[in-house]
């Protein structure tokens, strides 16, 4: 029968070594020389066999993540610094010390005074002789508060007054509220004037850009062969004219207007078939009009239509009156996608909108010289029409 022979640890030692039985083997079990055999020995044999804790931090190196220190950064051994000791590494720490009552980096918090009431203190004396009562002034009191100084429009007449705001930063503006304020905006050099109009905001000129929204440049110059050919987003001016160019814009296929790198700026977009449609039935057209083809309404195309007295000028109602939309619609005429020729500058206007029909066709409008209506209807995606723009609600 074999036997299986047990140490017990009583406190700190195993069995003591005589000092006269001990001989020199290569190998010494008192590994502290304390002559006990205890804890710190065994130890000290694990490290014989490899196994050691040489950072102390009760993990045997075998499985510790980080023989060393981490610092702040994560990185073990690493000399990144947490000042402020919010468990961030300074380096991508967004405030290395602490942010105030109002958001500010080691800010002064609330320092700005406002008023926010004035006593008057009033007494009176009766004036036998006169019969007259006066009444003087004998002091006043005013209570104020700290507010953070917030930047922003103070002005309650501007369209993006900031209640909040105690510093007026010159933002005020005063354009209409669904442009956001604004009367214009700039883009690509170019500065387009607004139009709100129900509850959209509209350019009220055609786009001319020749880059995408992500500053790639849209082809450009094509020949007839070339424009009546191509799949990808192109853009021309009519008849290569500057002169058309400054009065209607540029005209596009529908593969730029569809080209996800965007053909408006950020915050805008080319209308959908039902964004015509909320426009014109905000003039007046009825929803069950709005979805038919061809000539629709009655006068919503005049109301769309650059006044007379504009420049350039077209035949929808007079400047000033209230019926004129402020559109500005202009006859910038079309490229033609079988012959890659211009044709209606002057009597026609084409505007894309942002849906298709089918593989190869798409949604747009026309206003023409001769009519008053609007024109709905689908045309293939290599036709070079003029684009609008309006505002992301």
């Amino acid at each position: 029968m074999r036997r299986r022979l047990t140490f017990l640890i009583l406190g700190a030692s195993l069995f003591a070594v005589p000092a006269s039985a001990q001989t020199d083997c290569g190998w010494n079990p008192d590994y502290d020389g304390d002559n006990q055999v205890g804890v710190e020995d065994l130890l000290g044999l694990l490290g014989v066999f490899e196994e050691q804790d040489s950072d102390d931090d009760g993990i045997w190196d075998s499985q510790d993540d980080c023989i060393g220190v981490v610092d702040p950064c994560g990185v073990c051994n690493g000399t990144g610094l947490d000042e402020d000791l919010d468990g961030l590494c300074d380096d991508i720490d967004d405030c290395v010390g602490v942010y105030d009552e109002c958001g500010v980096c080691n800010g002064p918090g609330p320092d700005v005074p406002v008023i926010e009431n004035i006593e008057v203190f009033y007494d009176s004396a009766y004036i036998e002789a006169i019969d007259f009562w006066f009444v003087y002034e004998v002091g006043a009191d005013t209570t104020f508060s700290f507010v953070c100084a917030t930047p922003g429009c103070t002005d309650p007449e501007a369209a993006n007054f900031n209640p909040d705001a105690v510093i007026d930063d010159g933002s005020c503006s005063y354009g209409p509220p669904e442009c956001g304020g604004a009367t214009t905006v700039t883009f690509d050099g170019y500065t387009y004037d607004l139009v709100a109009i129900g509850t959209q905001c509209w350019f009220a000129e055609n786009l001319r850009t020749e880059y995408y929204a992500n500053g790639d440049p849209i082809p450009g110059n094509l020949t007839n062969s070339e424009w009546t050919n191509t799949t990808s987003g192109a853009q021309a001016t009519y008849n290569n004219s500057s002169t058309n160019l400054e009065a209607y814009g540029r005209l596009y296929n529908w593969y730029a207007v569809d080209d996800s790198r965007g053909l408006c700026p950020s915050g805008w977009h080319v209308p959908t078939d039902g964004e015509w449609m909320t426009l014109e039935m905000e003039l007046g057209m009825s929803s069950s009009e709005a979805n038919e083809t061809g000539y629709r309404g009655t006068d919503e195309g005049k109301q769309l239509k650059a006044s007379p007295q504009d420049s350039p000028s077209w035949n929808g109602y007079d400047s000033g009156d209230p019926l004129n939309s402020g559109f500005s619609a202009l006859p910038g005429g079309l490229r033609y996608y079988y012959s890659g020729f211009f044709y209606f500058e002057g009597f026609s206007g084409y505007w894309w909108s942002a849906s298709p029909n089918g593989a190869s066709n798409a949604w747009y409008r026309n206003l023409s010289s001769d009519s008053g209506y609007v024109y709905r209807y689908y045309y293939s995606q290599r036709y070079g029409f003029s684009v609008r723009c309006v505002r992301d609600e």
